[in-house]
């Protein structure tokens, strides 16, 4: 048996007038995590959460919270992060070629999960030396779309790199966010990925209940027979 299948709906796509129920609601859909996407205007033109919304959403959930953060600055957001109760922190491989090492001993200490994001175009090879190093992140986010809005079609090309990452690191946790729904999960599966993202094909479902057990049911038979 392979790594196990955790999917997490992007509360980026659900009501945010009404965040807590939307998460309770995931949850008893068979959500494994919640996925927070949190922008700051400047890595992506976007702005959506931080801190102060995480710290409101974690007083109505024990849910496990994995942060992404498109931020310019993540070592800005680890302190007011991990005391908001952030379970999962990742950030982008762009900004933090110079002090991850440094990042990832912090999300540490705050007890949060360490991860690695890199968008569509950024070589995979650049993640590697995060996941080998003396303190590894203990996670990597493949974006399969440009990170910074929703909505967005899957791209099939990065599909590569997952085939590669889970080829070299059979253990690693390896999530894959964008475009992801019953539509695209296969290709995502049987490339490697075990974490999956998505929110347009959960929250827009009539039946979000189903469209989650598929994908969960995806990862599950390729992870079983590997």
């Amino acid at each position: 048996m392979g790594v196990t299948a955790k999917i997490a709906p992007s509360m980026l796509s659900s009501d945010f007038a009404n965040l807590a129920s939307e998460a309770q609601r995931m949850l008893d859909c068979g959500a494994d995590w919640l996925h927070m996407d949190i922008m700051d205007g400047h890595f992506v033109p976007n702005l959506t959460l931080g801190a102060p919304v995480i710290k409101s959403l974690r007083k109505h959930t024990k849910a496990y919270l994995d942060c992404h953060l498109m931020v310019t600055n993540p070592l800005d957001y680890v302190e007011p992060l991990g005391d908001a109760g952030a379970s999962g922190f990742t950030f982008h491989v762009e900004v933090s070629k110079e002090n991850w090492q440094e990042l990832v001993k912090k999300v540490k200490s705050k007890g949060m999960k360490p991860g690695v994001a890199l968008r569509p175009g950024t070589p995979i090879e650049e993640v590697y030396p995060l996941v080998e190093g003396e303190n590894p992140v203990e996670m990597v986010l493949v974006m399969t779309v440009e990170p910074g809005f929703g909505g967005q079609k899957f791209m099939p090309e990065t599909m590569e790199k997952v085939c590669v990452l889970r080829a070299k690191y059979p253990s690693l946790d390896i999530e894959v966010d964008g475009g992801l729904g019953p539509s695209t999960i296969d290709m995502a599966a049987s490339a490697g990925a075990n974490c999956i993202v998505a929110g347009s094909s959960v929250f827009g479902s009539p039946e979000p209940a189903q469209v989650i057990l598929h994908m969960r049911k995806s990862v599950e038979e390729v992870q079983s027979s590997s």
